[in-house]
């Protein structure tokens, strides 16, 4: 006895179980991924230089969003902000974090805390004050600062007009760059840090729109802690510009 079914039928059902059974996987796999990129690790690109010398235009970060808790995967999909069900140590001075713009939660920033819940910030001709204690920095010079300059690339960026610092906050050390000829943010404050919120500024000094311009950060709006450079690309069209930085990649941040 012969059975009757056509091989056609029984190729066009394995065809669709083969689809169905691959959409299935394909489909667990990116549920996977966004579940990683909402609440454990996401990227992020540099548009911006105002975290140069730290972060240069077209780096492109890992942000760890575990590093203040764990959220529940979209939940800042259907809230304003994410639910925690986990939460840890918040953002300490010295973390480079990003973050949804106060003023247009649209944008993301990326700084350095400088300032957490009750602390006093102040800034005297450029040098940085908390709890009316001066941060220490040592001016960097000679082939180091040689080094730092001639790996940004830009013409604009020169021992000319510019110098480079490392800053002794808390426990760590972190560079940060001055304009010798722009004082536009050489004085402010003291001003007092609110509860659950933080004071952040860029390492590039005198080119950051930060806290000295449009008030403090709230932990709320923390996405996550910057650890890595993954790549570090940029391309310009407009400009005609190409800049690879293989030597960045892989590198920690600090």
């Amino acid at each position: 006895m012969t059975d009757s079914k056509p091989v056609h039928s029984k190729i066009s059902k394995s065809k669709k179980q083969w689809i169905f059974e691959n959409v299935i996987s394909l489909g667990l796999a990116l549920l996977i991924v966004f579940m990683i990129r909402s609440s454990i690790v996401e990227a992020f690109k540099i548009p911006s230089g105002s975290m140069i010398p730290t972060l240069l235009v077209g780096d492109h970060i890992f942000v760890n969003k575990f590093a203040y808790g764990f959220k529940i995967p979209f939940s800042d999909l259907v809230t304003d902000h994410p639910i925690y069900v986990i939460k840890r140590e918040p953002p300490k001075r010295g973390d480079i974090i990003v973050f949804m713009y106060p003023k247009d939660e649209s944008f993301y920033y990326i700084k350095r805390v400088v300032g957490v819940p009750g602390d006093t910030v102040e800034m005297r001709n450029k040098i940085l004050y908390i709890n009316q204690k001066m941060i220490p920095r040592e001016l960097i010079t000679g082939p180091t600062s040689d080094k730092i300059f001639k790996s940004l690339d830009d013409p604009k960026y020169t021992t000319s007009n510019l110098d480079l610092y490392s800053e002794h906050l808390d426990t760590a050390d972190h560079m940060i760059m001055l304009d010798k000829t722009n004082f536009m943010g050489e004085t402010h404050g003291p001003i007092s840090i609110p509860p659950e919120s933080l004071f952040v500024m860029g390492d590039n000094r005198d080119f950051s729109n930060d806290s000295r311009f449009w008030g403090f950060v709230p932990y709320r709006n923390v996405k996550g802690k910057a650890i890595l450079v993954w790549l570090s690309l940029w391309v310009s069209f407009s400009d005609s510009q190409f800049i690879f930085r293989p030597e960045r990649i892989g590198s920690l941040i600090h």
